[in-house]
C-alpha cells in the first residue's frame, strides 16, 4: 500500500469513527431525553390521576347530599300531606255534625252592643253547658259555609307551612 492509500484509508477510519461517534452520542442524548420524556409523562399521569380522584370524590359528596335533602324533602312531604288530610278528615267530620243537629254552632253576643236594635234569644236551653254571656245559634247552612271557610284557612295554612319547610330545607 502506498503512502497515499493508507492516508486515504487512516482519513476513511477517521471518518467512520467520528461518524460512529456521533452516531453514539445521538443516541445516548436520544436515551437521555426519552427517559425525561417518560418521567414527566408520568409524572402528568399521576396529576391526572389525583384530578380525577378529587373530582370523583366530589361527585359523591354531592350525590350524597342531594340524597339527604331528597330524603328530609320526602319525610317532610309525608308529614305535611298527613297534616293536611288529618285537617280534612276533621273539617269532614265537623260538616257531618253539623248536617245531621248533632253538634250547632252559636256566637256570643255583644251585650253592651246598644245599636243591635232588638235582642235575639239565646240558642242554648235550659241543660246546656254554655257558660257566658248570652249566645245565638246560627243556621245550619250558614255553619257549613264558616267550616268550609275556615277550611280552605286551615289548607292555606297547611301548604304555606309545607312551603316554609321545603325552602328552609333547600337553603341550608
Amino acid at each position: 500500500m502506498t503512502p497515499m492509500q493508507k492516508l486515504i484509508a487512516l482519513l476513511v477510519l477517521i471518518a467512520m469513527l467520528m461518524g460512529g461517534s456521533a452516531a453514539g452520542a445521538w443516541k445516548v442524548q436520544d436515551w437521555r431525553y426519552g427517559k425525561q420524556l417518560a418521567e414527566q409523562a408520568g409524572l402528568h399521569k399521576d396529576d391526572l390521576t389525583a384530578i380525577s380522584n378529587a373530582a370523583a370524590d366530589q361527585m359523591r359528596a354531592d350525590q350524597d347530599k342531594r340524597l339527604a335533602l331528597e330524603q328530609r324533602l320526602a319525610a317532610s312531604e309525608q308529614s305535611h300531606y298527613k297534616e293536611l288530610s288529618d285537617a280534612q278528615r276533621d273539617q269532614g267530620r265537623l260538616r257531618d255534625r253539623l248536617a245531621t243537629s248533632d253538634l250547632r254552632l252559636s256566637v256570643l253576643l255583644d251585650a253592651t252592643d246598644s245599636a243591635g236594635g232588638g235582642s235575639v234569644s239565646a240558642g242554648t236551653t235550659a241543660g246546656s253547658v254554655v257558660h257566658g254571656g248570652t249566645r245565638a245559634r246560627l243556621d245550619p247552612a250558614h255553619a257549613q259555609r264558616i267550616v268550609a271557610i275556615t277550611d280552605a284557612g286551615d289548607q292555606g295554612l297547611i301548604a304555606l307551612r309545607a312551603c316554609q319547610a321545603y325552602v328552609r330545607e333547600i337553603s341550608r
